[in-house]
């Protein structure tokens, strides 16, 4: 699922002004399937006896080849890093920090040539954990609490009327992530139920007044 989905946002990427930059000698899918199967390949056994995946990941073109995909770097490193958490998903992997991509560029590479390194990364707190907003923003869980609400100071700001000006934080937990409504006045919940705290799980939603925000681990 993760690599078809990266297919298609290359096809979205590749119209109009990204049309020039794909035109390399290298194929970003192909980019795609060596980070998947890095992840297979060097996976290992976790504490919890939960198999745990490379989340930190370098990717290295020759210089030709960098330079032409200047404009879309940025771009498709979120891809990228979008891919391997869906892949994670699919194949039940957990992560010790945030997904991070790295496109740079070996000198000694030949056009058409990459290598992709994975490495495991520890994260904040030696955890992952996001937090998805409806536009695609995404705001990584660390050692603070993340706020939720309608305070300009809030990690996650909302303009939302139905939220409270400080509704709702996720926190630390032993088992993770949890959700804690901090006595908000319409309350929080979690896949449409009413929480005063909960655990988290991947893909949980939190439903903060009418603002809805899923929970990945990765």
């Amino acid at each position: 699922m993760g690599l078809r989905n990266f297919e298609r946002a290359l096809e979205r990427m590749v119209e109009g002004a990204f049309a020039r930059a794909f035109q390399t000698s290298v194929r970003p899918i192909e980019l795609g399937r060596r980070l998947t199967r890095e992840m297979d390949e060097h996976r290992t056994i976790g504490v919890r006896g939960q198999e745990v995946a490379p989340n930190s990941f370098t990717v290295a073109l020759c210089e030709p080849d960098y330079a032409d995909l200047a404009d879309v770097r940025d771009t498709l490193a979120r891809q990228l890093e979008e891919a391997a958490r869906e892949h994670a998903r699919d194949e039940g992997y957990a992560f010790m920090g945030p997904v991070e991509v790295e496109i740079t560029f070996n000198p000694v590479l030949r056009p058409g040539r990459f290598e992709v390194e994975g490495r495991l990364r520890e994260g904040p707190g030696g955890g992952a954990g996001s937090l998805v907003l409806a536009d695609g923003r995404r705001v990584r869980l660390g050692d603070e609490p993340a706020t939720i609400g309608r305070l300009p100071d809030c990690t996650i700001s909302l303009s939302d009327p139905n939220s409270s000006r400080t509704h709702a934080e996720v926190r630390q937990h032993a088992d993770g992530w949890m959700v804690v409504d901090l006595n908000s006045t319409n309350g929080t919940k979690v896949n449409g139920s009413p929480v005063r705290e909960r655990v988290l799980q991947d893909g949980d939603e939190i439903t903060v007044g009418n603002t809805e925000i899923r929970f990945e681990e990765s």
